[in-house]
């Protein structure tokens, strides 16, 4: 365990924002990380646990309490056989992309179109994370939590976790504290059905087919590229959180409705809204940067900056090198406000704000 006072935070975020931790706490094994949460709460101080920073926008003021960075280590295959598969427990702390890489190499399939995601295995469950026709709740089998309430711990099922689209039981609380997650992986050297119409066509093949292992993680790692959603400290592009607003899910009615105002504001013959399944029969989802854009907000919005909408991806808010939190939060708010009065969507942000609002 390492501990250090007035630590700089925002070198360990992705965002690269935000001003000090009064006290920041870095454990390397889970019975610390139970152990550090667990004198924070005891000493009724305020916590921030900081996995992989890919996810969070902290204040420029920075956090007035303890941070708790998690980097434990661990993957470990519980059991495997041709009918059932492969389980595999994931520590916390694992690098998300790391895990996918071996998850490719070892011939676990369904993660692959998980590839690039920038953090750590345990913050997977938090939102459900979800890209390319794949999201985490389809391989999860249980998480295994510290429950701060009654100081034990719990292993959840997936059904416990209460997974929904970019949604669980741990978004927007801090009751648990995520020490491992089990994954439910299939043994077979070949993908799951490719779901994403430009990954399948990238890959030159249909809809629902299955490729190698390989070939889905490197087409996947070509569109995230492409986008700017690979890590690289050299491309401001990806100085960001990734997607910062969530894709919209709602009523067939009000997607009519939406499709009403585009053709108010873009003219019969303009672009209408796309359409996507929404996970229950009476709903549908639609494209966050596809309002973004024809709202006027378009690639490399705001430059020179220093926060400006990626060059590559309309949907990635970002640091152009010398942007502060509140930078962040203003150009975000500019953007869900304007895609608000033009088509009267409301955009949910992705990440985490501490200790500030958008």
């Amino acid at each position: 365990m390492k501990e250090s006072t007035e630590a700089a935070l925002a070198p360990l975020t992705t965002m690269r924002v935000g001003g000090p931790a009064e006290r920041l706490v870095e454990v390397e094994t889970t019975d610390e990380l139970v152990d550090a949460v667990r004198e924070v709460d005891d000493a009724d101080e305020p916590l921030l646990i900081l996995s992989g920073g890919s996810n969070v926008v902290i204040s420029d003021q920075g956090f007035a309490g303890s941070v708790v960075r998690v980097a434990t280590s661990g993957i470990s295959v519980e059991s495997a056989d041709d009918c059932s598969g492969v389980s595999v427990r994931v520590a916390a702390g694992e690098d998300w992309d790391g895990f996918v890489a071996r998850t490719v190499l070892e011939g676990w399939s369904g993660v692959e179109c998980l590839s690039g995601i920038p953090g750590l295995a345990g913050a997977t469950p938090v939102q459900n994370v979800g890209a390319y026709g794949q999201e985490v709740a389809q391989t999860i089998a249980s998480v295994r939590v510290y429950d701060r309430t009654d100081q034990q711990v719990h292993t959840l099922s997936a059904d416990e976790c209460r997974f929904t689209y970019r949604h669980s039981l741990f978004k927007g609380a801090d009751r648990y504290v995520v020490l491992d997650v089990l994954f439910q992986l299939h043994l077979s050297d070949r993908s799951q059905p490719i779901a994403y119409a430009d990954l399948a066509r990238q890959l030159g093949v249909e809809a629902g087919a299955r490729v190698p292992l390989e070939a889905a993680r490197e087409g996947v790692l070509a569109q995230r590229r492409k986008r700017g959603m690979v890590l690289d400290s050299t491309d401001h592009d990806t100085w960001s959180c990734g997607s910062f607003f969530q894709n919209p899910i709602m009523t067939v009615a009000d997607l009519a409705v939406l499709r009403q105002t585009a053709v108010e504001r873009l003219g019969a013959d303009g672009p209408t809204p796309p359409e996507f399944p929404g996970g229950a029969a009476s709903l549908v989802k639609t494209s966050a940067a596809w309002l973004i854009d024809k709202a006027g907000f378009t690639k490399g919005y705001g430059l020179p900056g220093p926060a400006a909408l990626s060059t590559k991806h309309t949907l990635a808010v970002t640091n152009r090198g010398s942007a502060t939190a509140a930078d962040v939060a203003a150009l975000a708010r500019e953007v869900r406000d304007g895609v608000e009065a033009a088509f009267g969507v409301r955009l949910v942000n992705e990440p985490i704000f501490v200790g500030h609002d958008l």
